[in-house]
C-alpha cells in the first residue's frame, strides 16, 4: 500500500460526486477493493478515509480487545458501524453520504488531506484553522520522530 501525501481540493458536482485525487487512487492500486472506506472522525469535524486493507488491520487490532470491553463497544459503534465502503466509478469519483458531509461541514468543496497510511476530508476553511493551530503547537513542543532502520 502506498502513502497518502499532500492536500488536494476538489469540488462536489451537482449529483454529490467528488473525484478522489489521482495520487490517492494510485496509492490504492494494489488493493483488492477498488475504492475507499470513510467514517466520521471522532476527534475532529472531518471525514476519515483509508483503504479496505487498513480497515481490516483496524478490525484485527479490535479483535485483540476484550470481548466485553466497553471501549470495544464504543469503537465498534463509532468506527465499524459508521464506516462506508465506497467504490470508485470509472472516473475515480465517489459519492460521500450526506451524514458524513454534514459532520464535516462540507457543502461544495472538499479538501483531501494526506496522513500517511490514511487521509482526511475537510471543509477547506475548517482545515486551514486546524493546520495553523497545529503549526503553532508544533513550534512550541518541537516533537521528535524516532525512525527505526
Amino acid at each position: 500500500m502506498g502513502l497518502f501525501l499532500s492536500s488536494y481540493e476538489n469540488r462536489l458536482d451537482t449529483k454529490g460526486r467528488v473525484s478522489v485525487p489521482a495520487a490517492f487512487r494510485s496509492s490504492l492500486i494494489d488493493e483488492k477493493f477498488s475504492g475507499v472506506v470513510l467514517y466520521r472522525s471522532f476527534t475532529h469535524n472531518c471525514i476519515e478515509g483509508l483503504s479496505m486493507s487498513r480497515m481490516e488491520k483496524m478490525a484485527n487490532a479490535a479483535d485483540k480487545m476484550g470481548v466485553f470491553d466497553n471501549d470495544l463497544d464504543d469503537l465498534s459503534a463509532l468506527l465499524f458501524a459508521d464506516a462506508r465502503p465506497l467504490q470508485f466509478d470509472v472516473t475515480g469519483r465517489i459519492v460521500i453520504p450526506d451524514e458524513l458531509l454534514k459532520h464535516a461541514n462540507i457543502t461544495d468543496t472538499a479538501l483531501f488531506v494526506g496522513r500517511g497510511n490514511s487521509f482526511q476530508i475537510w471543509n477547506p476553511s475548517d482545515f486551514a484553522k486546524i493546520q495553523q493551530s497545529s503549526l503553532t503547537n508544533l513550534h512550541k513542543s518541537r516533537p521528535s520522530l524516532k525512525i527505526s532502520e
